[in-house]
């Protein structure tokens, strides 16, 4: 057992709390990846509902052993207490973090740790687990930041580890994103409301037109036109037409977000500047100073990275440094012309990796966009550099897709586009599929994902020199009504799938999952340019390395 001695009169309540906690450190605990929250369940069954027969998917063994322990994975541990009351429910303005070791000796690569302690609206402890944390480091005069490992003791109190990567001045920030109270109701809108975003499509044959209503699976038993694509099997309807017949489908668009979700006991879990991505303050220092090392230190600290390095990286006067492979700056132009001439480059997905396109074009004088006449933010779009011998290319995903009006013959599905490509040394590919899943349960997403994972394995095996590289999912701003739909709850889940399945696959990884969240700007969910341009730089470096 450790023990501590406190100055500062507000710890003196988390003394016996600290004694409590360290005397029972072998409680059942969830370990949550703070640049999301990764948890290693024991759970084996986890109990879902049904979902449009996805249940009943034709599975192989190995496929459904896959799917089960991501799943259970991702099975959140919030106890079923039954209804909470609002004053009862995580309060970030009463809860605090103190910081265990504050009065150690640090050094570049020190691990710091961080005890958080959370409480509810009455200054009452909270006894039981759940809440969903995100927390980092940080220098703002360096422009330095990296994300912490967050472990959920599922009794009020979380753990917070860093690896520290810089010398100077170290602050710590911890935010709680959502309360448990939150979560349980995300959980509920995810199993029983996948249907909260809705979508149409238009279908017209001369001067008939009609619009129905689309998605992955319909209610009710009124007739349906199946769009299953014959390939991979994904499932997307629409209702029929009165009047016209499944082939006189024009468009696919967005057609609205449902309302009316919540009670108002559960709307108060989702307060703008109450609960949702609220800071959590510290009970006595907040900052660290860390020293830097000895140079046969810092060899040893850069060699011993290991496959599960975490943090993967960091951000150091505003360039991202991860710490596995040395990163190159492609700070002009000529660099990616040079980086980029005789490729062709294939981004697929939506509107995240859209913007390395935008980026690309804006920033490279000579590769020109070639006016397709497709719909602006939906695409396809093309651009070329002739001089150069550069063809880039993007393409929207197959649906679901929140996009505006889409003609319905421009939704192609990942895997199939993979398929139609041919690869080698100077073939470069880039996906990002990710947002327009968070409202499903995660059978869709891992059904996409396996898709798409099996047409890459095959072009990897034909042309094994082909750059594929998946780019993660990211957190971004959040009020009371896009949590419900775009929560980075939501969105960490995907991103831990995404992680998981295309690991051993051979792809490259560019994280923009801790590249938002280590970053000193708000989150968005389309990243400002300097953390879309540390996006670009990783990129650039997977197709281009440095000679060693």
């Amino acid at each position: 057992m450790r023990f501590f001695k406190v100055k500062i009169g507000n710890f003196c309540c988390l003394c016996l709390l600290l004694l409590q906690y360290l005397d029972h450190e072998t409680v059942s605990a969830t370990f949550i990846d703070s640049s999301g929250q990764f948890v290693f369940s024991q759970v084996t069954g986890i109990s879902r509902n049904p979902y449009c027969g996805y249940d009943q998917q034709t599975l192989s063994s190995q496929e459904r052993m896959e799917e089960d322990s991501l799943l259970a994975a991702l099975h959140q541990q919030v106890p079923d207490v039954g209804p909470v009351p609002f004053v009862k429910s995580t309060d970030p303005s009463s809860s605090y973090f103190v910081i265990l070791n504050s009065a150690a000796f640090f050094k570049v690569g020190s691990q710091l740790e961080v005890l958080v302690h959370v409480q509810d609206f009455q200054r009452k402890p909270k006894k039981y687990g759940g809440d969903y944390l995100q927390a980092r480091i940080h220098s703002p005069k360096l422009q330095a930041g990296a994300v912490g490992r967050v472990v959920d003791y599922q009794n009020g109190f979380y753990k917070v580890f860093f690896t520290l990567l810089w010398p100077g001045k170290v602050k710590v920030s911890v935010s709680l994103v959502h309360p448990s109270e939150g979560i349980r109701v995300l959980q509920r809108l995810q199993e029983d409301k996948p249907d909260r975003v809705y979508f149409k499509s238009l279908f017209r044959s001369g001067r008939i037109s009609e619009t129905t209503e689309c998605n992955v699976c319909l209610p009710g038993n009124l007739p349906l036109c199946n769009f299953t694509d014959l390939y991979t099997g994904e499932p997307w309807f629409c209702f029929k037409p009165k009047k016209l017949p499944c082939s006189s489908r024009i468009t696919h668009f967005k057609g609205g977000y449902l309302k009316g979700l919540l009670t108002a006991a559960e709307s108060a879990f989702f307060q703008s500047g109450v609960n949702i991505k609220m800071p959590v303050n510290s009970s006595g220092p907040d900052w660290v100073t860390v020293i830097p090392r000895r140079i046969k230190e810092t060899n040893s600290l850069e060699l011993s990275q290991g496959s599960g390095t975490f943090p993967s990286g960091y951000y150091y006067k505003d360039q991202w440094r991860p710490r596995k492979f040395k990163m190159r700056q492609f700070n002009d132009p000529d660099n990616i012309t040079e980086c980029l001439q005789r490729k062709v480059v294939h981004l697929f997905g939506d509107s995240t990796i859209r913007q390395w396109f935008e980026y690309l074009t804006a920033f490279v004088p000579d590769l020109v966009e070639f006016n397709l006449g497709s719909p602006k933010n939906v695409g396809p779009f093309l651009a070329v550099d002739q001089k150069h011998n550069i063809l880039l290319k993007y393409r929207c995903h197959g649906p679901p897709i929140r996009f505006t009006t889409v003609f319905s013959n421009e939704l192609h599905y990942v895997a199939n586009e993979l398929n139609g490509i041919v690869g080698g040394k100077n073939t470069v590919v880039a996906i990002a599929v990710w947002s327009h899943f968070s409202t499903f349960p995660l059978e869709v997403y891992i059904r996409r994902l396996r898709n798409i994972r099996r047409a890459v394995v095959r072009l990897l095996d034909r042309s094994p020199k082909t750059v594929v590289v998946i780019r993660t999912a990211n957190a971004q701003e959040l009020g009371p009504e896009v949590s419900l739909f775009n929560s980075d709850w939501y969105n960490f889940q995907l991103d831990t799938i995404l992680r998981r399945m295309f690991s051993g696959v051979g792809v490259y990884l560019v994280d923009a999952w801790e590249m938002t969240l280590a970053h000193y700007l708000p989150h968005k969910l389309h990243p400002d340019e300097v953390i879309v341009k540390n996006q670009l730089d990783m990129f650039l470096s997977f197709v281009c390395p440095l000679e060693t």
